[in-house]
C-alpha cells in the first residue's frame, strides 16, 4: 500500500534526547526556539505555541473578547475544528460558500454574509493553498472585521509573497499528519504585540509571572518535547515543500485528461504547499467517488476523503442556537465539492515508481 501520508520525525532524536536529559520537559527554552523558527517561516513578529490547532483557533477568538451575538464568517467546507472552535468561543457562525478552484471561501459570498453583528472573518486555507486574501483582506478592512486565518494545513503557503498567517491572526495545526508536526500542537501568529502578550498570558493559566494572575486563563501550553520534534522540520521545510510541489506537478501532468477527473489548480500569485493533493471525481466519471476510492484501496493506493459532508451537516449541529439558518442547499459549491473530493498521496517520501503507480492506477480505474 502506498500510504496517503508518511510521518518521519527521526531527525528530532537528538533534540528530544536533549530535553529528556535536561529533566525539564514542560514549556521552556525549546518551545521558545520553536516559536522563533516558526515566526520566521510565517513572516510575523510573534508565534505563540499552544497544545493543538483547535486551541489556536479557540484562544485567538477568546483574545478578541467576542460578545454573545457576535458573528464569525467562515467556510462550510472544512475540518470540524473550525466550527467547534467558533462554538466554544461562544460566537454565532455564519457560513459563506466556497470557490471550486481553490476550495476556499468566496469573497462575493462573504460580502453577502456580513451583517452588522459580524466581527471576524475566518478564511480556511484548505489543502495547502491560501484563500484569495487579495480580495478577502480588503473586504475585512472595509467592514472593520478581525481576520483569523485557519492556516492549519498551510504552513509556508503564501499569497503574492505574503505568508499564510500574516494577515491578522494565523492559526496553525501541528497534528501528526501535517506538513510540520509535533504529534499534537498548534501555533498562533501575529504582528500585534499586545495580542501576543495576551495570548501568552492566557495559555499559562492567566499568569504574567508565577502566581501573578492577570486574567482567567487556561492551560494551552506546548511542551519542550513536542517543540523538539518540530524544530528539525522547520529547518528543512523548504526542502520538504519542494518535494511536495514536485510530486504534485508530476501527478497533475500524469492525470491530465483522465475522464471525469478534475485535478487541483495552483492559482496565480499563490504558493501551494500541498498538504493534500485533492482531485474532484465528477458526475461523468466511470465510477462514483466512493467506488473510485474503494478501487484505489484494492489496488494499493492510499487515499482519503477530506471532507465527506459540509461541516454542519451532522445531527449534533442541527438546531444549534449558534448556527442559525444553516442549510446545505444554500452552499451549492461546497456541497458539490464535498460529494466529489478525494485526496491522493503527495507526501515528500514518494518515489518516482510510486508516483508512476498512482498515475497508472488512477487512469486505469477511470478508463483513461
Amino acid at each position: 500500500m502506498i500510504p496517503i501520508t508518511v510521518v518521519d520525525v527521526r531527525a528530532a532524536e537528538d533534540l528530544v534526547v536533549e530535553v529528556l536529559r535536561s529533566g525539564a520537559i514542560a514549556q521552556g527554552p525549546m518551545v521558545k526556539r520553536f516559536e522563533d523558527a516558526f515566526a520566521h517561516v510565517a513572516g510575523t513578529k510573534h508565534a505563540i505555541a499552544v497544545n493543538n490547532g483547535t486551541t489556536a483557533l479557540v484562544a485567538s477568538l477568546q483574545a478578541l473578547d467576542l460578545q454573545p451575538g457576535d458573528e464569525v464568517v467562515t467556510s462550510p467546507f472544512t475540518f470540524v475544528a473550525t466550527l467547534n472552535a467558533i462554538l466554544e468561543a461562544g460566537a454565532t457562525v455564519r457560513f459563506a460558500d466556497i470557490r471550486r478552484d481553490d476550495f476556499a471561501i468566496d469573497s462575493d459570498a462573504v460580502a453577502a454574509a456580513v451583517t452588522d453583528r459580524t466581527k471576524v472573518l475566518m478564511p480556511v486555507h484548505l489543502y495547502g493553498q491560501t484563500a484569495d486574501m487579495g480580495k478577502l483582506a480588503p473586504l475585512a478592512a472595509e467592514h472593520g472585521l478581525h481576520v483569523v486565518e485557519d492556516s492549519a494545513q498551510a504552513v509556508g503557503a503564501s499569497f503574492e509573497g505574503r505568508k499564510a498567517g500574516s494577515y491578522g491572526i494565523g492559526c496553525f495545526s501541528l497534528y501528526a499528519t501535517k506538513n510540520v508536526t509535533t504529534a499534537e500542537g498548534g501555533v498562533i501568529t501575529t504582528d500585534d504585540d499586545k495580542l501576543a502578550d495576551k495570548l501568552r498570558v492566557m495559555r499559562n493559566q492567566g499568569m504574567k509571572a508565577r502566581y501573578q494572575y492577570e486574567m482567567a486563563g487556561h492551560n494551552y501550553r506546548m511542551t519542550d518535547l513536542h517543540a523538539a520534534v518540530g524544530i528539525p522540520q522547520l529547518e528543512k521545510l523548504d526542502q520538504l515543500t519542494a518535494a511536495r510541489q514536485a510530486n504534485a506537478k508530476r501527478l497533475s501532468e500524469g492525470l491530465a485528461g483522465t475522464p471525469g477527473l478534475e485535478v487541483p489548480q495552483v492559482l496565480p500569485g499563490r504558493e501551494h504547499v500541498w498538504h493534500q493533493y485533492t482531485v474532484l471525481v465528477g458526475p461523468h466519471a466511470m465510477l462514483s467517488r466512493e467506488e473510485f476510492a474503494s478501487a484505489l484501496t484494492e489496488r494499493g493506493i492510499g487515499n482519503g476523503i477530506y471532507y465527506p459532508k459540509i461541516v454542519f451537516d451532522y445531527d449534533c449541529y442541527r438546531g444549534h442556537p449558534l448556527i442559525p439558518d444553516a442549510r446545505v442547499e444554500d452552499f451549492p459549491a461546497a456541497a458539490a465539492v464535498a460529494a466529489q473530493a478525494l485526496s491522493l498521496p503527495v507526501h515528500p517520501h514518494l518515489t518516482e515508481s510510486e508516483l508512476d503507480q498512482i498515475i497508472e492506477t488512477v487512469r486505469e480505474v477511470l478508463g483513461a
